[in-house]
């Protein structure tokens, strides 16, 4: 494990390669799984106070999934918020481009504007994964069979797990952060 500030990060966040292939795996992670995004205290009340900002660029049975369940919902799991699904699949934010590929909803009412709030940090920040404890977070590498097209494009293209979440990872813990994090990964395995 490597300490920067108050977050232990898996040393598989430098080893492990990533980078997403749209094309192989459809965006299945935001239809796979057993809930749906996991989502901090702040991003629930931006849900809740933002949802009409968001609505029109979702699907209608993300609508009605939304709206019968809440803009968010407790995982029976873990008891932390996540996003909702329809029909126990697929995420209510979620919508598809004329190949079928999963896009969030959320990003694009970012994308045109009509939102300051850009997506859930656990969705941006994925194949990361972030276990809070009081003291510190554990930054974690996630791995999922249905990324395994990720994991060849990023092996050929020589991209590190921080790298691809460089953006998600600023954002999370800001660039002083992200900077120690480079100066580790530029002298591993030192």
């Amino acid at each position: 494990m490597i300490a920067i500030d108050d977050t232990l990060i898996s040393e598989e966040i430098l080893e492990k390669a990533f980078v997403c292939d749209l094309s192989k795996c459809k965006g299945a992670c935001c239809v796979e799984g057993d809930a749906g995004a996991p989502l901090e205290k702040e991003e629930k009340l931006i849900l809740e106070q933002g949802y009409s900002a968001v609505k029109p660029y979702l699907r209608k049975e993300g609508i009605a999934a939304i709206e019968s369940q809440g803009k968010a919902v407790v995982d029976p799991n873990d008891g932390e918020f996540v996003t909702p699904l329809v029909n126990g699949a697929e995420c209510a934010y979620v919508i598809f481009d004329e190949k079928g590929v999963t896009k969030c909803g959320i990003e694009k009412a970012w994308e045109e504007g009509a939102t300051s709030f850009r997506k859930p940090v656990s969705c941006h920040l994925y194949p990361i994964r972030i276990s809070k404890y009081p003291s510190f977070d554990a930054v974690n590498y996630h791995k999922w069979q249905i990324c395994a097209p990720a994991c060849s494009l990023g092996a050929q293209l020589k991209v590190p797990v921080y790298q691809f979440a460089k953006d998600a990872l600023v954002r999370k813990y800001g660039e002083d952060w992200f900077k120690q994090l480079e100066i580790v990964a530029e002298n591993w395995p030192a």
